[in-house]
């Protein structure tokens, strides 16, 4: 039995792994997309999909870095708009369609950073859920 564990162990150390080169070109080329932005309060995420809808690439202010309430601002939200441009440049996209949901300080300052990089906007549509007068709301508190 001792036998067969060594002869594994030994297999391992024979056949070392072999990276790819990272390259600044990207495999899949995309001329269109869409930019989805969700802007809340606490945070910006974006993701740049095609037009199917398959999500190529993503950044959300905490992801580059932000912490606690700088997450929730416009310039964390500009910044995410510039790494994605950079991005879709490397893919090839020309020209976006922007989804945005929420009420965040961010909805702006992302698609203005996205749109400095060069894309043509085609569309702009807003998705931000709105209440028809939803639950009853609790009770005043009494102090």
């Amino acid at each position: 039995m001792t036998t067969k564990k060594t002869e594994t162990k030994e297999k391992k150390a024979e056949a070392p792994k072999q990276t790819a080169p990272v390259s600044r070109s990207s495999k899949k080329k995309v001329n269109s997309g869409t930019l989805h932005v969700e802007a809340t309060f606490n945070n910006t995420k974006a993701v740049v999909s095609d037009k199917k809808g398959n999500a190529l690439f993503w950044s959300s202010s905490g992801s580059l870095g932000f912490r606690g309430a700088k997450k929730g601002t416009p310039f964390a939200a500009s910044k995410v708009g510039d790494v994605l441009g950079e991005k879709a440049q490397t893919m090839g996209i020309k020209d976006v369609d922007v989804v945005i949901k929420g009420v965040g300080s961010g909805r702006e300052p992302t698609v203005r950073a996205f749109m400095a990089r060069g894309f043509e906007i085609t569309a702009i549509r807003d998705i931000t859920a709105t209440p028809h007068n939803g639950p009853k709301p609790k009770k005043p508190r009494r102090v």
